[in-house]
Order: structure tokens, then C-alpha cells, then sequence
């Protein structure tokens, strides 16, 4: 495994982040367990989980699974990275959420770290992440919560998710201006098929010295052989959700054959491929792998061995070109 820091902290992190949210919904806890030692034992060290993941009437079902991976002991969390996130409505029954019970007010910053950190059974976590922008609270307000938290001991770092280059912005000026250390990394959607972050997202988070952790690396699976897998096991398994929804549209079908065309000749695996590409781009920590079995790990794990020659880069763009920094991608 190869490590990196942390955008600009002293926080050493591995170049592939283990993602949990198959972890309860679709891989039970004796197999998740198999897959987080499997991860440790390769060098993962960075574990990115939320509060919500589990999902309707199982929310917190995951940091409860990774919880009782830490309790068999063995130095499993003292070796781990801990990532989680807020934000989210944690009502169980998805309906209409209490007031102050989601979001980023100080009150359920407080009350999500407790309860994060009860079902995480640890006493601090490395990075405390928020999994949206809240439009309604001021950063004021969230920076003196998390500062206290940082005092407290329960937290180490803040990052972000799904957040704009302009909130990145405002977010470490507000910081800077408290004397707080502000953002440390962004969770964005970032993989060939969905490239946008590099118009000002992965720029503001370079800026200000934020890591890049791309989510969706596969976009969905669409990246790792979904035409392929259709061939060799018929519509049943063509994939679902973003995947098929996007198999759908022509365009990107042809692009997507043109993509699996191309590294058939070059003797590469797809999924192996997408990981290799953000390994090889500005201000990428490394991307998140969620696997649902341990093969699926071990595919991740080939991709940080993977040297991407100038030449399959090339042809990479020409079938996923980018959109172009901003202002340029829209303007003169």
C-alpha cells in the first residue's frame, strides 16, 4: 500500500479508502468484518463510514458493524483512520424529521457525535465529516461546535461531502478568520464518467489545502465492465441504478463500449483502471472502494500497482474529456 498526507494536515492516509456502506444492507457483519481485516492486512488505514448508512429502520447499522470490529481488539482501531459524517435525518421511519435533529445546528452536531460515537464503541473519531451543505446555518456557528468538540477530544479533523468550490471557500475563510483549522478534506463525486468537480470543486480544495476523497469511483458500476458482465450474464445482472440507467442512453453506451474496447486491447480490467486514473490525478487522496465481498477488495487493491502509460491517459480523455477549469469550460 502507498500513503499519502491528508491535503495538508500531518496525517498520513492510505492511497484507497475502505468504504462501509454495504455493511449491514448488503454484506452481513461476519463477512464485513472478514473484508475491514482483509483491508487493514493490505495497509488500508483510512475506514469511511456515516452515521445514516444502514438506512430506513437500520440507520446507524453500519458504525454499529464497525463498532464490533473494533471491540475484538488487536490494535484494529488504534490502526484505523475513522471517518464518519453528519448530517442526515436519522429518524428511523423516514418520515417528517423532529425539529433540530438533522443538518449542521450546533444542538445535533453535539447530539450526532454522541451518538456516532456510542455506536462506533471508540472515544474520538480521526475525521468528522459533513455529508451535505447546510444552506441554513451560518459556519459560524458550525465552526464553534466543532471546535469545541476538537477540545473535548471527540474529534481530530473536519472535512466535507457533496459541497461546492465557493462553499469550500467561505468555509476555511470563516475558519481562518475564528483561528479555527477549517476543512481538511472534501468528499466529492469524482470518476471518467463524471469529471465536473475539476471545474472549481478539486480546484478550491487545492487551494486551501483540502485532500480530494472521490466517492462513486466505478460511477455505479457503469465503470467496472458493466457491458462486459451484461454479455456474460444476460440482463439479470447488466447492473442497476446509475449503472443501467445510464446504459440505457446510447451515447453513453457507445461511450462506455469504447472505454471496455480500449483497455481489451491493452489487457486491463475496467474497475482496476477507473481507481488507477484517480490515483493519477491533482489533489486525489484516493478514492473510496466499497466492497461487498472480499474479490471485489482484492480488484481494488491491483489498481494501486497500476502505471497508467501517457499514452492510455490520452486516449482516456478523448473518450471522457473533461469539462475544463472555470471559467474557461463556459466562457472565453
Amino acid at each position: 500500500m502507498k500513503y499519502t498526507q491528508l491535503g495538508r494536515t500531518g496525517l498520513k492516509v492510505s492511497r484507497l479508502v475502505l468504504g462501509t456502506m454495504n455493511f449491514g444492507p448488503q454484506t452481513d457483519e461476519a463477512d464485513s468484518h472478514t473484508i475491514m481485516d482483509a483491508a487493514q492486512q493490505a495497509g488500508i488505514n483510512l475506514f469511511d463510514t456515516a452515521n445514516v448508512y444502514g438506512w430506513g429502520a437500520n440507520k446507524g447499522r453500519t458504525e454499529e458493524i464497525v463498532g464490533s470490529w473494533f471491540a475484538k481488539g488487536g490494535g484494529r482501531r488504534d490502526k484505523t483512520v475513522l471517518a464518519t459524517k453528519l448530517y442526515a435525518n436519522m429518524a428511523t421511519d423516514d418520515g417528517k424529521v423532529w425539529p433540530n435533529h438533522d443538518k449542521l445546528s450546533a444542538l445535533n452536531i453535539r447530539r450526532s457525535v454522541d451518538a456516532s460515537l456510542k455506536r462506533l464503541g471508540t472515544d474520538y473519531i480521526d475525521l468528522y465529516q459533513f455529508h451535505h451543505v447546510d444552506r441554513d446555518t451560518p459556519w459560524d456557528e458550525i465552526w464553534q461546535a466543532m471546535d469545541v468538540l476538537v477540545q473535548q477530544g471527540k474529534i481530530l479533523y473536519v472535512g466535507s461531502s457533496n459541497h461546492a468550490g465557493w462553499h469550500i471557500a467561505r468555509a476555511n475563510e470563516t475558519a481562518a478568520r475564528r483561528g479555527s483549522y477549517g476543512l481538511v478534506s472534501e468528499q466529492c463525486l469524482y470518476n471518467l464518467a463524471e469529471r465536473r468537480a475539476e471545474m472549481e470543486v478539486i480546484p478550491a480544495a487545492e487551494g486551501y489545502g483540502l485532500g480530494v476523497i472521490p466517492w462513486s469511483p466505478l460511477h455505479g458500476g457503469l465503470l467496472g465492465g458493466a457491458l462486459r458482465k451484461e454479455r456474460e450474464g444476460g440482463a439479470a445482472r447488466s447492473g442497476a441504478g446509475r449503472s443501467a440507467d445510464a446504459l440505457a442512453n446510447s451515447t453513453i453506451r457507445a461511450q462506455i463500449q469504447s472505454y471496455e474496447d480500449l483497455l481489451d486491447k491493452h489487457g486491463l480490467e475496467p474497475g482496476e483502471v477507473a481507481l488507477a486514473w484517480l490515483l493519477t490525478r491533482p489533489g486525489v487522496t484516493g478514492p473510496i472502494v466499497g466492497p461487498r465481498t472480499a474479490d471485489q477488495l482484492a480488484s481494488a487493491l491491483r489498481a494501486v500497482e497500476l502505471t497508467l502509460p501517457d499514452e492510455l491517459l490520452a486516449s482516456l480523455d478523448e473518450i471522457f474529456p473533461g469539462p475544463g477549469p472555470s471559467p474557461e469550460a463556459f466562457a472565453w
